[in-house]
């Protein structure tokens, strides 16, 4: 349900009606009280909202009203968007080798000053990036769904792959980089020269699998990766797709494919024919919306802008509209700038 959305100066650090605060003279709540030789002094929730208002108050005022929307907007999604941020945070955990270390690197690397204020911001994240993704979707046309499909959809097809990963680490120089890297390549021209004398192909392949492949997620289905297609992967496999297509049935690869995951071999075992647009049509909007956030650097922004114009959304304090007009041409202006 759309309706209006007002962010009041007071809501938006909610430092008001909350627990038992006391009471200065003139009416404002005090978060601190201060007493010395019988003379009391406060500091009011009007000061602090002043001072946290100059420092964080742009940065606050933009996670809270895109919070509150996008939760509203999204309902369903809200769930999901926790779970997402909670798995991110136990990652982070178990790569800095617990809470404790990573709450340090927090605190020395970031302004964020607790692990669950780190996951509030990712939790905020992953719903803009969603409000982005259903924004994309709203961009794309009949006729883009059906020249895509006339044009680029295609059947699913059967891949089998060997992987090489490149054994690099951060701290290598870059001789070292280029030196594993030399080896993984290597090993996957060992692969292709005993496949090019092989007799039975797919028999060798899948015996190469065994051992040189380095996905242990697949090496023990002989490098199965079942039936797949540009909708199951996201765009960083683009390469080994189009290798996969240009692929008949029972042909292998004969140079090196690279993705994100390393280097690989692939072999092309069967494919089906094109599914019905009618079944298709998800998956080629999301493929599309996909290449339009590719393609538009400030589609994020425009995204973000427009969830907030459906909701009304109106910040009170003057101040603060006039820095969130700034901070909007400023971002436009970053994506301008990279761009050029």
């Amino acid at each position: 349900m759309k309706k209006g959305f007002i962010l009041g100066a007071v809501c938006l650090f909610a430092l008001c009606g909350c627990g038992k605060v006391p009471k200065l003279a003139n009416g404002e709540e005090a978060v601190i009280t201060f007493k010395k030789d019988d003379t009391e002094h406060n500091i009011s929730a009007n000061d602090l909202y002043e001072m946290l208002k100059d420092n964080y108050g742009l940065l606050a005022t933009v996670d809270l009203l895109d919070k509150y929307i996008l939760e509203t907007e999204f309902p369903d999604y809200i769930e999901s968007a926790k779970k997402t941020a909670d798995n991110n945070i136990d990652s982070w955990i178990t790569l800095y080798g617990g809470e404790s270390n990573l709450l340090n690197a927090l605190l020395s690397q970031t302004s964020f000053n607790s692990i669950d204020a780190y996951r509030n911001y990712m939790y905020i994240e992953t719903l803009r990036s969603h409000a982005v993704d259903e924004f994309a979707k709203t961009k794309v046309t009949d006729k883009d769904i059906e020249d895509y499909y006339k044009n680029e959809a295609k059947g699913d097809v059967e891949v089998y792959h060997i992987l090489i990963t490149p054994q690099v680490t951060d701290n290598m120089t870059s001789e070292e980089e280029k030196e594993a890297k030399n080896k993984a390549e290597a090993k996957i021209n060992e692969v292709l020269a005993k496949l090019k004398d092989a007799d039975d192909k797919f028999a060798t392949f899948k015996e190469l699998v065994k051992e040189y492949s380095e996905d242990e997620s697949t090496k023990n289905k002989d490098g199965n990766l079942g039936y797949i297609n540009y909708y199951d992967l996201s765009s960083d496999y683009d390469e080994l797709l189009d290798a996969a297509y240009k692929l008949k049935d029972g042909e292998y690869s004969t140079s090196m494919i690279t993705t994100e995951l390393g280097y690989h071999v692939i072999y092309r075992n069967a494919s089906k024919e094109k599914d019905t647009l009618e079944n298709l049509k998800d998956k080629i909007i999301d493929i599309i919306a996909t290449k339009l956030k590719e393609q538009d650097s400030k589609i994020s922004i425009h995204a973000l802008k427009y969830y907030r114009d459906l909701y009304n959304m109106n910040i009170v304090d003057s101040n603060l509209n006039s820095e969130y007009g700034v901070y909007l041409n400023s971002q436009l202006n970053a994506q301008e700038n990279s761009e050029e």
